[in-house]
């Protein structure tokens, strides 16, 4: 997941929460098998892939959803700016359907596909601190 570090914590955290929820959702099998503790108590199972955040400047963002969108193999989850501007979720939708996507200001987006193209593509980024 690529989030912008620019936005404050809490709309960063939020974004990536609701990027990987609908990552989890829509890539069959991401979701591992989950499993018992000592005590027996289930526990359920979390990404086989492992969930890396990596952050950059709100252009960076940008530049390498771009990159990302435009790779053959792989899928792009993100989440523009305007969901976090509406409290009714038909107004981002329409709100959405009138920004052209160069005008989007995503927040933060998931990229899923072969390890070596996604390292490629998101190289320049760093870990979240």
């Amino acid at each position: 997941i690529v989030a912008d570090a620019g936005i404050p914590a809490g709309r960063m955290v939020n974004a990536v929460a609701c990027v990987a929820a609908t990552t989890g959702a829509l890539v069959d099998g991401l979701i591992a098998r989950g499993g018992p503790d000592a005590s027996g108590h289930d526990h359920p199972g979390l990404p086989w892939a492992g969930c890396t955040i990596l952050t950059g400047t709100s252009d960076e963002v940008v530049a390498v959803r771009a990159k990302a969108a435009a790779s053959d193999g792989v899928l792009v989850i993100d989440m523009p700016a305007a969901a976090q501007t509406h409290r009714v979720y038909d107004d981002y939708l329409a709100e959405l359907a009138g920004t052209a996507p160069d005008d989007l200001g995503v927040c933060a987006f998931s990229v899923i596909g072969p390890r070596n193209r996604v390292d490629k593509i998101t190289k320049k980024l760093s870990l979240m601190p």
